[in-house]
């Protein structure tokens, strides 16, 4: 586990009845928007006439699809696409998605964001009734429920409503059927799933605003916590079946995941952080010179605790773009450069001054610690660092990257331990009823599990991350051995 919190996935649909555009090139343009959510993959599946054609890679979005592969899917009459970062499932072209399978009443593909907390006893059970698993993620347990109902349903749709009876923890779903387009979110409402409309009337699903607004779609609304949305050729319509309340979104996509432009369950990204920031500089005040931030999301937390001390706004790095999140660190040597690679402290802005240092998150401290370095390095006389979440105590098991407490130094040191290890003067965490109130305006209750162990829905009894990629054989030799994609043990 990197020393840093890594997206989830980002899910996109498009639904085109008069097939006026090119909806390959709009899912292009829109998982190119949600392209911070995930690099290790993706994917994009096109529905003409019934017919389902799909690429998909690992790679970003720019790479895995030219121009070539692109006039290849065909224009269609809707597409889906998807951006992974796995929090389970093995980095390769067989885990990337969207998932098409074909079944006896005609194909299905699925673009999935989240994590089903009862992935394992779902799987079990259907590869003791005869399934054959392709893929070491939830997404294709997700299409073989649906299939399984589809038998005997007298819908796609009712087939998705009655497999989201069997289906717990966190799902945002895009599904494409020979006919309809249908988007999905989970009762519990976890991850995000907003719908918009473009010029030309063609409907869109997106996992953020972000990406209605690289089309020009105009934004409609949020779905609500466990709503059904299908769109075919006789228009809009919606299934509630499993509504039962408000929302529960993660709280750690307005501290971290979405991109600042985006809009969450009515709520700007942007003004969210700059909240967090102000809250920050009430309950943790200091004189200091300058307030600067860590790209990118530390920048308008860093904003508001400005504007709230009094305190000058500085520019004090320079990111460099061009390094992927995935950035390959084979040597201890390179470890070490790896910030210096991807932050550049402004020496003039940092020279014999106090700093406030805002971050989003400190996961090991190492990563901080390298930080605050620099900045010493670049004549800083004091480090204030400061972070715009709670302290990760615990576990996410719903889609974000934090999968056991050994790997958080929040749980094993106290906050004046983790201070001196990562060189700061002082350190002061948002708090949990902060982290709240700095989404006050959305229209959602809030998960805040991994800062206090407390969860809004049931967790899983097997949360590892290899949990599909063992093997167990009926001779005791075999149990337990990991093997490779091609079934040779490790």
């Amino acid at each position: 586990m990197n020393d840093q919190i890594h997206e989830e996935c980002g899910i996109f649909g498009i639904y085109d009845r008069e097939m006026k555009g090119d909806v390959a090139a709009s899912a292009y343009y829109g998982l190119f928007a949600l392209q911070h959510r995930g690099q290790e993959s993706c994917g994009i599946a096109v529905n003409d006439r019934g017919v389902i054609t799909c690429h998909k890679d690992v790679g970003l979005i720019r790479d895995v699809f030219t121009k070539q592969e692109l006039e290849k899917l065909g224009k269609g009459q809707m597409a889906i696409g998807h951006t992974r970062y796995s929090t389970f499932g093995t980095v390769n072209r067989t885990n990337a998605q969207p998932l098409v399978v074909r079944h006896i009443k005609g194909q299905l593909a699925v673009a999935h964001n989240g994590n089903l907390t009862n992935a394992s006893e779902l799987r079990r059970q259907l590869e003791f009734s005869g399934a054959i698993f392709h893929t070491t993620n939830d997404s294709e347990i997700i299409s073989y429920m649906i299939i399984r109902e589809r038998l005997t349903a007298s819908s796609i749709e009712a087939a998705v409503d009655r497999a989201m009876d069997r289906l717990e923890g966190a799902y945002s779903l895009v599904i494409m059927s020979p006919e309809k387009l249908i988007a999905v979110r989970d009762a519990t409402g976890f991850r995000p799933l907003v719908m918009g409309k473009m010029p030309e009337g063609q409907i869109v699903f997106a996992s953020e605003t972000c990406a209605l607004d690289a089309l020009g779609a105009v934004y409609i609304r949020d779905l609500d916590a466990g709503e059904i949305v299908v769109v075919d050729k006789s228009g809009v319509r919606s299934i509630r079946t499993h509504c039962k309340g408000r929302s529960h979104m993660c709280v750690f996509e307005y501290v971290y995941f979405a991109r600042s432009d985006s809009m969450i369950m009515g709520m700007s990204v942007h003004e969210a952080r700059r909240n967090a920031g102000k809250i920050l500089a009430r309950e943790h005040a200091v004189d200091a010179d300058v307030v600067i931030g860590v790209p990118d999301s530390g920048l308008d937390a860093a904003m508001g605790y400005a504007e709230e001390s009094g305190i000058p706004y500085g520019m004090g790095f320079v990111k460099n773009r061009y390094i992927a999140r995935t950035f390959i660190q084979p040597t201890q040597g390179q470890r070490e450069n790896s910030v210096r690679m991807k932050l550049n402290v402004i020496p003039s802005v940092i020279r014999g001054k106090r700093v406030v240092m805002v971050d989003d998150s400190i996961v090991r401290g190492t990563t901080s610690a390298r930080i605050v370095k620099l900045l010493r390095e670049a004549g800083a006389t004091e480090v204030h660092v400061r972070v715009s979440a709670p302290p990760f105590i615990s576990p996410c098991y719903y889609g974000t990257d934090i999968d056991s407490k050994e790997h958080l130094i929040a749980c094993q040191m106290s906050q004046e331990e983790i201070c001196r290890t990562i060189g700061a003067d002082t350190l002061g965490y948002l708090s949990v009823e902060g982290v709240k109130k700095m989404a006050a305006g959305a229209d959602c209750d809030f998960c805040v599990g991994c800062f206090t162990e407390h969860y809004p829905a049931p967790v899983p009894e097997d949360s590892s991350k290899d949990r599909f990629e063992t093997k167990i054989g009926e001779n005791e030799e075999y149990k337990g051995a990991k093997r490779t994609d091609d079934g040779q043990e490790l």
